[in-house]
């Protein structure tokens, strides 16, 4: 069973640029969406979706030149990929966005897939950990967006039908299912990428 790492103490330079660069993408969250938590996840799972395509495929390059295998890390990145885009299409769902925030959707994704792809070309080890950082984030504000659910700040709306079938929910799941669902998957995720990056010389 993978230790659990709620939060990693930055140490060397690396991971204080990674922390960095987390708390400036948070203050920015935070600026544009506050307490939006359902506007909020739409455009940050779009960013989400980004790592772990661009670590599986350089990742598959670096297998193919090196001729040696990945130690089953391009199938785990592919996988959280895939499982952030989930995340997206469930938000999508729930939070209904609106055309500007569409057009933020395409120009965070087209900015910080390109930036994310000179990070890790550049050191693999900080964008892991920068993941990492981004995750604890992530389980921070779904927390919050569950404890306002709970508080009946934000409405604990049906689960849509997406959510249900993928995390193999009950049928009259709510709203704070998935956001329990999405939280375990940030755990995971959280731990992956500060265990590879700690993996990285």
């Amino acid at each position: 069973m993978q230790k659990k790492i709620p939060h990693h103490p930055a140490s060397a330079i690396s991971d204080y640029f990674a922390l960095a660069c987390t708390k400036l993408l948070r203050f920015i969250a935070d600026t544009f969406f506050a307490g939006r938590y359902g506007h909020r996840a739409v455009v940050l799972e779009t960013i989400a979706g980004v790592p772990g395509m661009v670590g599986g495929t350089l990742q598959h390059l670096k297998s193919l030149r090196r001729m040696k295998s990945d130690d089953g890390w391009i199938r785990t990145l592919l996988d959280e990929a895939e499982n952030e885009r989930m995340h997206l299409m469930t938000f999508i769902e729930i939070a209904k966005p609106n055309a500007f925030e569409r057009f933020l959707i395409i120009l965070a994704q087209g900015i910080f897939y390109n930036l994310f792809f000179i990070l890790y070309l550049i050191s693999s080890k900080t964008a892991h950990r920068l993941v990492g950082y981004f995750e604890e984030e992530a389980v921070f504000s779904y927390t919050e967006y569950l404890k306002g659910v709970n508080e009946g700040k934000y409405e604990d709306i049906p689960a849509p039908k997406i959510a249900i079938d993928y995390w193999h929910l009950k049928e009259d799941a709510r709203l704070s299912d998935v956001i329990i669902a999405v939280r375990n998957d940030e755990m995971n995720h959280r731990d992956v990428n500060h265990s590879f990056a700690n993996q990285i010389n």
